[in-house]
């Protein structure tokens, strides 16, 4: 099941797509700032985060920035509904894995998830074998 950070100020648009989410059998949490998701971030682990890219106090490219800050293996998605070029190509150079624009095709966003949650393993699965090398090579195995 994938763990899911769903991060929108609309509370008419996350409320709906959370619930379509879970219908599919995603665990699917909701924040409506960027500031309580970045605190979330901190206490759980997910396989994906859905981020807005406007939201009032701290704006999506902003919050995408701390959250890679903190764990560069994040898997984001950026959600917008008035998208620039610009603003894509920001969010993609700051580590965004994905870029959509609302209204979103559940579909294609669940493909995304998918798509999320296996980065997100072999990042995990990576960083455990440089561990293992690294204890061998230090213990002289």
């Amino acid at each position: 099941m994938e763990r899911i950070l769903l991060v929108d100020d609309e509370k008419e648009f996350i409320e709906p797509l959370a619930e379509r989410m879970r219908n599919r059998g995603m665990n699917v949490s909701t924040s409506t700032c960027a500031k309580e998701a970045i605190k979330k971030v901190q206490q759980e682990t997910y396989d994906a985060i859905i981020l807005d890219l406007r939201m009032p106090e701290m704006d999506g490219i902003e919050a995408l920035s701390v959250l890679k800050e903190k764990n560069p293996d994040l898997q984001v998605i950026l959600l917008t509904g008035h998208a620039t070029v610009e603003q894509g190509v920001q969010a993609m150079k700051l580590g965004a894995m994905d870029f959509l624009e609302k209204p979103i095709d559940i579909k294609v966003l669940s493909e995304k998830i998918k798509k999320a949650k296996a980065e997100k393993m072999i990042l995990v699965e990576k960083r455990s074998e440089e561990k293992i090398k690294k204890i061998m090579i230090e213990k002289g195995w």
